[in-house]
């Protein structure tokens, strides 16, 4: 009798979890327009539709398991996978991580974050994201959001594929929140909560973005093209407030650059192909971010390689 039961039981909820993705896919998303004036009928539509859209990447994920299965942390380049994970077992190890980070101007640092051999693994998976019929909230807090999607639990509409927050939250958690606290020591306190988005820079569409700090204490901007993906123009220029230089960089694919909150940065305007990026904020709880006082010494190396045990909150900068 138990056997039936449970046989019954999913049955239906596969039946349910089938109609979860035909009732998404036949949702008609508020339009660009709407969303970027910010209509009242654009926040009724992510919060009525929540709990289906969330029912909808569970069944999208389990049906595309040929590109799921790749994303897990095995997509993060070898030294640096090596690096942190040793640093977690012991974190008196750290410096090997520091110095994996090459500092490009103060305060601004890169290092290959994704292996290029299986970067284009993350793109298909990401590109079969983009063709699920699913809606997806772009990140209209910016001008240039044509094909971008928020990627954390705390945004509406967010990307909810089990396999991708699990992928997302190692990022944060295992890699980008000691790799700042190292770099940043002002971080530490300020680093419980988490935010991501992903853009694209499109030649003639979304094509620049004006100078700008981001409502973060580290953020973490990652080149998602994979190699042989060129692209002209969409340059970061990053602005050193002290002596008012501006730095121009191009990073290439799989390269993470992170760097404080509070530095000013602008994208140029794309002039050929297109770029495709994740960007990855922490802050803390109620979007605290440090404000101009720098720690006269650093946390101790073990309180660095822990995870808070704060909630996430419901605050979102966009």
């Amino acid at each position: 009798m138990s056997d039936v039961k449970s046989n019954v039981e999913t049955t239906h909820a596969g039946t349910e979890s089938v109609g979860a993705l035909q009732k998404a896919r036949a949702l008609t998303l508020p339009s660009r327009d709407e969303m970027l004036k910010r209509a009242p009928s654009v926040q009724q539509f992510w919060d009525k539709n929540r709990s289906l859209l969330e029912a909808a990447w569970k069944e999208w994920d389990v049906q595309n398991e040929q590109l799921a299965e790749w994303i897990n942390e095995n997509l993060i380049s070898e030294p640096l996978r090596n690096a942190v994970t040793l640093a977690w077992e012991d974190p008196a190890k750290e410096q090997a991580v520091t110095n994996l980070w090459d500092e490009v101007l103060p305060g601004v640092y890169q290092a290959q974050l994704f292996d290029v051999e299986k970067l284009q693994l993350l793109r298909n998976y990401l590109d079969g994201v983009a063709d699920a019929g699913i809606p997806l909230r772009p990140p209209y807090g910016i001008a240039l959001n044509r094909n971008g999607g928020m990627l954390d639990a705390r945004s509406e509409g967010y990307l909810a594929a089990p396999t991708f927050q699990d992928f997302y939250n190692v990022i944060m958690d295992k890699y980008m929140r000691p790799v700042s606290r190292l770099l940043f020591p002002e971080v530490m306190g300020f680093d419980s909560q988490t935010f991501g988005f992903s853009i694209q820079y499109q030649e003639g569409m979304d094509t620049s973005l004006r100078p700008h700090t981001d409502a973060s204490a580290a953020t973490m901007n990652v080149n998602l093209n994979v190699p042989g993906e060129t692209f002209k123009g969409s340059e970061v220029d990053f602005f050193n407030q002290e002596t008012g230089k501006v730095t121009r960089t191009v990073f290439a694919p799989g390269v993470a650059m992170l760097h404080r909150g509070s530095v000013p940065h602008a994208a140029q305007p794309i002039t050929g192909g297109s770029r495709t990026n994740m960007v990855l904020w922490l802050y803390g709880d109620s979007m605290q971010i440090p404000r101009g006082v720098l720690p006269t010494s650093k946390a101790d190396a073990k309180s660095r390689w822990t995870v808070p045990n704060t909630l996430k909150d419901s605050f979102a900068p966009f």
